[in-house]
Parts: structure tokens; C-alpha cells; sequence
């Protein structure tokens, strides 16, 4: 066999393993090292970068937007279980064991970093849910989220959060580092 087609299978080969890799469709994973990659449907909203309406909830007015500043101290807490498998606000299904959040008007999807300021413990997750809607709490993590930084026994945590950025479908991955 000649160098020339030595090459030519070469390239066969790598574009076949290519295409294979493809053919699955997208995976996402959850962002957290030794958590399961599972395949994630990703809904048209989520894809056009989530809702912006207004809504109401127990008679009080919330409106999403753009926030690029947002910085704020306040009460975490975390949700998991009941919620398995249910839609989110922007579509996509909730996973529990996921690296994600609810928060009551950031924009869906986006990413933001949360610390947990009793013990410094700090990630970044996607936010693709709205809540919480208990007076005093500023966001509703995942329980998987919140067992990483470090308050899923106690339910409740005084953090930072701070806005990052939007989310596209791109960041259905999240490199989490627990710091």
C-alpha cells in the first residue's frame, strides 16, 4: 500500500468516526463531573431563548428582563423530587440531579453563579425555571445544586448570586467547579 491511500483510508476512517459521533443527536450532561449524561430534549422556547412575559403568581406581578448588573445577597433554597420530570418555565424538563435553578425574573435560559456564603462553596448553574415564590428567597436550586454547595440538609442557605450571562443551548453543559 502506497503512502497516498494510506492517507485516503485515513480520512475515510476519521470522517466515519465523525458521523458516528454525531448520529446520536446532542447530548447534554449536567454539568457535574461523575453525574450520568443523559440526552435532554431542548423545546423551541428554550431555543429562542426562553420567556420575557409577565406573569402572576399568588396576586403578585413579575416581569422577566435583562439583568446584567445582578448581584444580591439573600436566602437560597432547593427543589427536587416532586418536580422530577416536569416542565420548566422555558420547556425543558426538570432534573433534580441537574445543575440548575429557578429564579423569579432573570432571563430563561441563563447562567448565573451562586456562593454559598456560609461556606464559601461557589458554582455556576442554569437557570431555566421561575420561582421562588416564598417571600425572602431569592432562588430555588436544584437539589443536586444544592448538595454541591453544600446545604441540602439544612434546605436553606444565605448566598451571592450574581448574573453571568445568557444561556443558549451551548450551555446546557455547564463546567461546574465547586470551589
Amino acid at each position: 500500500m502506497d503512502f497516498g491511500s494510506f492517507l485516503r483510508i485515513g480520512a475515510v476512517v476519521a470522517a466515519a468516526a465523525s458521523l458516528a459521533a454525531c448520529a446520536g443527536g446532542p447530548r447534554y450532561s449536567t454539568g457535574v463531573e461523575g453525574a450520568k449524561s443523559r440526552p435532554r430534549d431542548v423545546p423551541e422556547t428554550a431555543k429562542r431563548g426562553g420567556t420575557w412575559k409577565p406573569y402572576q403568581v399568588n396576586g403578585k406581578w413579575y416581569t422577566p428582563h435583562e439583568q446584567p448588573d445582578y448581584n444580591e445577597v439573600g436566602v437560597a433554597s432547593w427543589y427536587g423530587g416532586h418536580h422530577q420530570g416536569r416542565p420548566t418555565a422555558n420547556g425543558e424538563r426538570f432534573d433534580k440531579n441537574a445543575i440548575t435553578a429557578a429564579h423569579k425574573t432573570l432571563p430563561l435560559p441563563s447562567v448565573v453563579e451562586v456562593t454559598n456564603l456560609d461556606n464559601g462553596k461557589r458554582i455556576r448553574v442554569r437557570v431555566n425555571d421561575r420561582g421562588p415564590f416564598v417571600d425572602g428567597r431569592i432562588i430555588d436550586l436544584s437539589q443536586e445544586a444544592a448538595r454541591r454547595l453544600g446545604f441540602e440538609g439544612k434546605g436553606l442557605a444565605k448566598v451571592r448570586v450574581r448574573y453571568v450571562g445568557r444561556a443558549g443551548i451551548e450551555t446546557a453543559t455547564l463546567n461546574v467547579n465547586v470551589e
